[in-house]
């Protein structure tokens, strides 16, 4: 397995070599440790873990004009170049289609351990912090105004609807990041959110008190 795992680093390493950087190399390598620590208690089987953690994000739909096939794809094909059976390779592939928020904004058509414990460690890379950097670094990515007053969040849109917004950055908090805590399926996961979620909820009370703020 070490063999696998390392060659599948190198894979991402090189594949992801000039992706935004809230989804480069390091988004992924905080996703499989903390994938790693979760699943010390659920237990699942650690190789399609470690496998899905470092592939999930190997083609974002986001930066493929919207192809949520190509992820599944190219693991696909670097899976079967290393040898895996099928059902290892069908499991991660159903763990990348099934993992980003949006997708669970549809209809969700699949469920295993494997995916929760891959899926928690990526929502907490979307929290706290790092998630806060991440989220301005796309915004800035896509040229989006940190914060406007006159464009409120919006709440319970459907998955078309997420992934066409180009609302500014801090309604992003209100649209996905404050969610996620109560969505976390471990309970590794929902220990180590609560920290991070609590300090989404200070800065946003630190931005706001700077924004308003008057000599």
């Amino acid at each position: 397995m070490e063999n696998i795992i390392a060659a599948t680093i190198e894979f991402v390493k090189e594949t992801l070599a000039d992706a935004e950087k809230g989804h480069d190399w390091f988004h992924v390598e905080r996703v499989y440790k903390n994938a790693k620590a979760i699943n010390e208690e659920e237990r699942a089987n650690g190789l399609i873990v470690q496998l899905a953690a470092l592939l999930h994000d190997i083609a974002d739909s986001k930066f493929h004009n919207g192809n949520e096939e190509l992820g599944p794809q190219l693991a696909g094909d670097f899976l079967r170049g290393q040898g895996l059976p099928d059902e290892v390779i069908y499991h991660v592939q159903q763990i990348i289609r099934n993992l980003s928020y949006s997708s669970n904004l549809g209809t969700v058509g699949y469920q295993s351990t494997e995916l929760s414990v891959v899926q928690d460690a990526d929502r907490l890379d979307a929290m706290g912090a790092i998630g806060i950097a991440r989220a301005f670094t796309y915004g800035g990515f896509k040229n989006r105004e940190m914060y406007n007053p006159d464009v409120p969040p919006q709440l319970d849109m459907s998955k078309e609807q997420y992934k066409r917004s180009a609302a500014p950055t801090i309604n992003h908090f209100y649209e996905k990041l404050l969610h996620l805590k109560d969505l976390m399926l471990t309970e590794k996961g929902k220990k180590m959110a609560e920290a991070r979620h609590q300090f989404m909820l200070s800065y946003l009370d630190q931005f706001y008190a700077e924004w308003n703020e008057t000599a």
